[in-house]
């Protein structure tokens, strides 16, 4: 059985589906659109239990521009990330 998710969740769930491939946002700006904009320690605890393959967490990187973390491994994600850069845009979202 599995849980439901909390409101903010599935905000976080939603505006981490909306960024397009090659463009990245930071946890803080996540939680900035996600309505609570100090929870972006909470984000990456939220991005980090996800599992969904509809939800691109990969695309959510640290303010200083590094990875962060990934629940698949951080070079799996500078992988994803840098393999989206070459089909995408290379911006960050804004």
């Amino acid at each position: 059985m599995t849980s439901r998710p909390t409101s903010f969740t599935q905000c976080v769930f939603d505006v981490a589906r909306q960024i397009p491939k090659g463009a990245t946002l930071t946890y803080a700006q996540v939680a900035e659109r996600a309505g609570r904009p100090h929870a972006y320690r909470a984000v990456g605890n939220i991005l980090n239990k996800n599992y969904d393959p509809t939800i691109p967490c990969h695309r959510v990187v640290r303010s200083d521009g590094t990875p962060g973390g990934y629940n698949r491994g951080r070079e799996q994600k500078v992988a994803i990330l840098q393999q989206e850069q070459h089909l995408g845009k290379r911006d960050v979202v804004r």
